[in-house]
């Protein structure tokens, strides 16, 4: 019976080729990109998964208030750990100490490359569960011992076996590698975890951590933990919260609370506000997942539209079948049959086209994401997708064609009545208003990140690079560089910072000023700068002066930015006095500098201190590029002089503007995978416009036929045919319009530096869809206004 139900659903298919390709395509597309979306949110929610102990890991944050501002940071005190371990220790499994993931200098031999890693405890193998491919697992139990990924060794030693083998890290210290661990995959925390190197090595060899032990205000490092299994992290937080505050009366007026931060949020859920956990990326997959549904019922719509449409022509087969004997059920089990077969077709299709879009979609996303042929869940999650969309589709049109009365149909007086479109009306209306609202939200998109660009830097950024100050061999040589630099003719400036320009390395407290408010509680973002510090970047100041080296006395002196100066409530700042009182000392204000863009784009700028850098020894050289001449020649002269210095050490740079453009990537991804999702839901709905207005078309053809030869002209037949159509996309737009409106305006709250969504959104997309419109639907009306009336009236 079943096979006969699929023999009859393949003649409709052939018979109907036209109304078979607009079904089937809608659907394959619609298919197509609920599959894509389906596999990036399951990448998304399987971050972190290659740790068989994620429930357990966490990483420990704290909150601290200033001024009523609680803010949430990952810097953490080093005392914390001795603490955690003496008071607290049955609540946890391990306990790790952390340096900040950073790039570092591995040699050997002739080789010396740039990886990143971190210095961690002991007990990181085990806690991040690496899988040790050659070598120990306890392999920085030994404090001149190095462990290295997969990929690293094969860098640095090609197919020799590494284990034992001497490298020189940072140039200066010599290690034995340990421990090879297999690549972490790419949608993991620590997948640039290219090395893992002793605590204790890096203690012994930066005075300043050694130092750091007692010092509960010094936040400069990361903590991570294992609890127990028999106890929640929610438990262990309240335990542990005030640890800090009760240890240090110093930082007690800031009220620092200690929290547990699981690694199962640490990618999704990473967002605070006010020292609350407020969501994060999750937000994102939300939204993807609520426009992949969207996107699948749009197509699902057109078959439902194309079905009941056709019911008249249908109508005498039902009539037929039910006069010899067919129940209704059969009737709905044929119906549904065709439906599934279409569903069918539509998905091996959509197969074909994940697979052929797949790395484009990857590179769209920055994924990474595989076809997951052997995965057992995918096919059977498949299969009910591909049973709950042939219902979805096909269940109305099921019901509707089994309901017609037999003698009605047969006696030819059958009629769909004059509310029979009312259904397919709503449906089309349905379609267009999330098309409508998707075209509204992605131009809000593309108008913030538009916005944030647009956003002066406060400095020059173009023609700008920094050089990772790495190793020790640098030491000293910061002047030398600087004048070899610019006697080379490739360089104009050069000055050296204890952080990129791109990012915060510091935060300080413990500076009082004439003026400061009983029990003010300031925080200052905090740079070391070295001379030419305003020159190299361009910054313009706004009173005083910068760093000069006509001024020995400005080894004890500051400048702040415009932000800091409000913050402070300063009037005329110039040549006044910022006592710090953790150091002792009085720094003189020489210079205010406009505000400039460090952290996100998005967000106000922080009050900022701009220190000199008195040890001649700074983190980057920020190095201004000759305009004059080419990018490339410049980079040349560079890497020449600076091979010249370090023949050694390999010649790595970053272009700050590049560094900059990163902080909009994940908003960019947003836009671009929007964008796509939303022309692919317009095609969608334009596809079940145009299989409907030539079933109209069709369907007056007779009508058509005698206007014509009553004297209509092509516009008038063409208007006649379109305003149908064009009343339902107006509906559509006074409908998504207001909704797009208010969902846009919640997402923009987001960001405190945000656009105003302009009337000429609106306008912009309501055009756009009525343009739409009118193109799909005037092909079919043009055709069948100019076609022969002959043609159409000879039958009667």
């Amino acid at each position: 019976m079943y096979r006969n139900y699929i023999k009859i659903a393949i003649r409709n298919l052939f018979k109907n080729k036209v109304y078979s390709l607009i079904n089937i395509s809608g659907l394959a597309i619609g298919i197509t990109t609920t599959l894509m979306i389906g596999l990036w949110i399951n990448d998304e929610l399987s971050y972190n998964n290659h740790f068989e102990n994620k429930a357990t890991i966490a990483q420990v944050l704290q909150n601290g208030t200033y001024n009523g501002n609680t803010e949430t940071g990952t810097a953490i005190p080093r005392p914390l750990e001795f603490s955690l371990r003496k008071d607290y220790n049955d609540n946890f499994k391990y306990v790790v100490m952390s340096s900040w993931t950073l790039p570092r200098y591995l040699e050997y031999g002739e080789k010396n490359l740039n990886f990143q890693g971190n210095y961690m405890q002991k007990d990181a193998p085990e806690m991040l569960n690496l899988e040790i491919i050659a070598g120990i697992k306890n392999g920085i139990d030994d404090q001149k011992s190095i462990m290295i990924s997969e990929s690293t060794a094969k860098a640095l030693f090609d197919d020799e076996n590494p284990i034992g083998k001497i490298v020189t890290l940072n140039s200066t210290d010599d290690v034995s590698v340990s421990a090879v661990y297999k690549d972490i995959p790419s949608n993991n925390s620590f997948s640039d975890l290219e090395y893992l190197a002793s605590w204790d090595f890096f203690l012994a060899t930066n005075k300043y951590a050694e130092n750091a032990k007692t010092q509960w205000a010094n936040d400069s490092f990361q903590l991570f933990v294992e609890i127990n299994e028999n106890i929640t992290m929610d438990a262990v937080t309240s335990k542990i919260i005030d640890v800090k505050k009760l240890a240090s009366t110093d930082e007690a007026a800031l009220d620092p609370q200690l929290f547990l931060f699981p690694m199962k949020d640490w990618y999704l859920r990473n967002n605070f506000e006010g020292g609350k956990q407020v969501g994060g990326r999750i937000e994102n997959v939300w939204t993807f997942g609520i426009i992949g549904a969207f996107v699948l019922l749009l197509a699902c719509i057109n078959f439902v539209n194309l079905s009941t449409a056709r019911s008249e022509k249908r109508a005498i087969e039902v009539g037929i079948r039910k006069s010899i004997g067919s129940k209704r059920s059969q009737l709905i089990s044929q119906f549904l049959s065709e439906s599934f077969l279409i569903v069918f077709l539509s998905f091996v299709l959509s197969i074909g086209l994940v697979l052929l879009f797949l790395n484009g979609f990857n590179n769209l996303a920055s994924k990474e994401i595989v076809f997951p042929w052997y995965n057992k869940s995918f096919w059977l999650v498949s299969l009910i997708f591909i049973a709950i969309t042939s219902l979805l589709s096909g269940s109305y049109p099921a019901l509707f064609l089994s309901a017609f009365n037999p003698v009605t149909v047969l006696k030819g007086t059958f009629k769909t009545g004059r509310n029979s479109s009312l259904p397919r009306k709503i449906l089309v209306v349905s379609q267009f208003t999330v098309s409508v609202a998707l075209i509204i939200g992605t131009i809000v998109v593309m108008n913030q990140i538009d916005f944030a660009k647009n956003r002066p830097t406060g400095y020059n950024k173009e023609g700008l690079i920094q050089i990772p100050v790495m190793s020790s061999e640098f030491k000293g040589k910061r002047d030398v560089m600087r004048n070899q630099f610019i006697a080379s003719g490739a360089v104009t400036e050069m000055a050296g910072t204890s952080s990129p320009m791109t990012e915060i390395w510091s935060s300080r407290s413990g500076y009082t000023w004439d003026g400061k408010p009983d029990g003010f509680q300031e925080e200052f973002a905090q740079t070391s700068v070295s001379y030419e510090f305003a020159e190299t970047l361009g910054l313009k100041i706004i009173e005083g002066r910068g760093f000069s080296r006509e001024f020995p006395s400005d080894s004890t002196a500051v400048i702040l930015n415009k932000s800091a100066v409000a913050y402070m409530g300063l009037e005329n700042p110039a040549d006044k006095y910022l006592r710090d009182k953790y150091n002792a000392v009085s720094l003189k204000i020489i210079g205010v500098i406009d505000d400039i863009i460090i952290q996100s784009p998005y967000s106000p700028v922080k009050p900022s201190i701009y220190l000199f850098e008195k040890g001649n020894y700074v983190n980057y050289y920020n190095i201004r590029m000759n305009p004059t001449k080419s990018v490339a020649d410049n980079l040349a002269i560079i890497k020449s002089t600076f091979k010249a210095n370090f023949p050694n050490l390999p010649f790595v740079y970053q272009f700050v503007d590049e560094q900059y453009g990163q902080k909009f990537r994940a908003e960019e991804r947003i836009a671009s995978l929007s964008k796509v999702f939303t022309l692919l839901a317009i095609f969608i709905s334009c596809l079940g416009l145009f299989g409907l207005a030539s079933f109209v078309a069709e369907q007056r053809t007779k009508e058509i036929g005698v206007r014509k030869t009553l004297g209509a002209s092509v516009s008038q037949l063409w208007m006649l045919l379109s305003k149908d159509f064009l009343k339902l996309v107006v509906i559509s737009l006074t409908i998504g319009s207001p909704i797009a409106y208010l969902l846009m305006t919640k997402w923009l709250q987001k960001f405190p530096y945000r656009t105003d969504i302009s009337w000429t959104v609106f306008v912009l997309a309501c055009s756009g869809a009525i343009i739409i419109t009118i193109i799909t639907v005037s092909y079919q009306a043009i055709k069948s206004a100019t076609s022969n009336p002959v043609d159409s009236l000879r039958t009667e």
